[in-house]
């Protein structure tokens, strides 16, 4: 490259560098946005090879997370326990995670003569190809592969193709693999570490069962896959007649549940983490298996003070009543976060249809929503599709439903429920406006 032609591109991405960041802080004065993806879409226009130049303000590795479920707390919790090692981290904790959001992320956080030590990016399924076009990633973190957005995705297959086309275009990444998932673990490339769990166990009885297993799941060579041991959905010890199954992991765990917490056992190290739900118990285990990769020690005094995201099972106050939020999205999160559910909790389950939600709503009749027929309190639904999940827990056989389409109605009525504690379950943009309403509280 000519000389005037790599400092007319370093010129174009510090003068993105400068509008974009100006344009947030506009953002962030004026309230007029979150401004997670239009300084992205100004820095694009000005630098399209934007991202190629961040490359250099990260010194050791770049990470990426992606999959259905999981992203945000695995993203959010490896944050934490790198920062907590003194680490200086690039991250998307706002969960942008197209290519405008993650090119906002680095225009937003980057300074001019510093240096970070590792950018820890969740990234969208669909979107990973594009930001591999331009960042060159170190490690590649797959969750899970499950039916989501049927309207934007279709089959798990198309899903997995996406995931692939961005792995094709980065070949030197290390993948970090979910074994127990038999999508995942179909992912190809000659770098691959795995992380999976080996047995479950319950030190408590008050969990609730789901039978929600995916048993009728094929194998790429379309046979039926065989279980020697199954977790949730199609996660296990999974084999196949044609000699496929569950591949050997570098990072196996032990694990035992508790209500509120749960202690993964990784190859004979304890960690106790402050989240609940078996899904939960897979993102932190991802988390935790990256940062011993990388050759953190100090992880358990990270994991003592860590807090979810909002929305992904953190409890507020409203109303001085704890109340417990659970993002919902598809039928297999719906159902691992159902799973956690105390029934004498009031219910608000507020199920929009927007592009970021999903325009498809179907997975809602897969779901199972008849966990919550024996609820001792009452439902509000809301929502642009609150007559939808209304009829579907009318045909679940749940008492006490009350629609209520306006969210800040819906909110205002659950407040002043009988009930000691409360559950919301939002899809992705009603969660978005309930974190701006300053009803919720973090203490009473």
């Amino acid at each position: 490259i000519r000389l005037e032609d790599y400092l007319l591109n370093k010129l174009k991405f510090y003068m993105a560098l400068l509008l974009s960041n100006t344009i947030y802080k506009l953002f962030k004065v004026t309230k007029l946005s979150k401004g997670t993806a239009f300084p992205g879409k100004i820095a694009l226009s000005v630098c399209p090879n934007f991202l190629h130049h961040a490359n250099s303000y990260v010194r050791n590795k770049k990470i990426n997370i992606t999959g259905t479920n999981g992203k945000t707390t695995t993203t959010g919790l490896l944050t934490h326990i790198l920062k907590h090692s003194g680490n200086k981290i690039i991250n998307n904790s706002l969960g942008a995670n197209m290519l405008t959001g993650v090119v906002t992320t680095f225009a937003t956080q980057i300074a001019f003569l510093k240096k970070y030590d590792y950018s820890i990016i969740e990234s969208d399924e669909g979107y990973l190809e594009k930001i591999y076009e331009h960042l060159c990633g170190d490690y590649l973190i797959v969750t899970n592969l499950f039916r989501d957005q049927t309207d934007r995705y279709g089959d798990i297959s198309i899903t997995k193709k996406l995931i692939q086309k961005a792995i094709d275009k980065n070949p030197n990444i290390t993948l970090f693999l979910n074994a127990d998932d038999p999508n995942v673990s179909d992912l190809i490339n000659s770098n691959i570490i795995y992380y999976g769990i080996n047995s479950i166990s319950y030190a408590e009885n008050n969990f609730l069962k789901l039978d929600d297993n995916e048993k009728s799941y094929n194998c790429t060579c379309g046979k039926s896959l065989h279980y020697e041991k199954i977790f949730y959905a199609n996660e296990g010890h999974y084999y196949c007649d044609c000699g496929k199954k569950r591949p050997q992991a570098k990072y196996n765990a032990d694990l035992i549940m508790y209500k509120d917490y749960f202690i993964l056992n990784i190859n004979n190290e304890k960690f106790k983490v402050p989240l609940s739900g078996l899904y939960n118990a897979y993102n932190a285990l991802a988390a935790i298996s990256m940062a011993i990769e990388l050759g953190v020690s100090n992880i358990q005094e990270a994991l003592d003070n860590f807090h979810v995201a909002f929305g992904r099972s953190e409890i507020r106050y409203l109303n001085k009543k704890p109340a417990l939020i659970q993002l919902i999205k598809n039928p297999i999160g719906a159902n691992e976060v159902l799973k956690t559910i105390d029934l004498n909790s009031a219910v608000l389950i507020a199920v929009n249809d927007n592009y970021a939600d999903g325009r498809d709503i179907s997975w809602l009749w897969e779901a199972n929503f008849e966990i919550l027929k024996d609820l001792k309190s009452e439902i509000i639904v809301t929502g642009t599709r609150a007559n939808d999940i209304a009829l579907r827990l009318q045909y679940a056989d749940c008492k006490n439903v009350k629609i209520i389409s306006n969210l800040n109605d819906a909110i205002n009525s659950i407040s002043k429920t009988d009930a000691e504690k409360i559950t919301i379950y939002p899809t992705y943009t009603a969660l978005l406006k309930i974190n701006e309403m300053k009803c919720f509280k973090l203490k009473f």
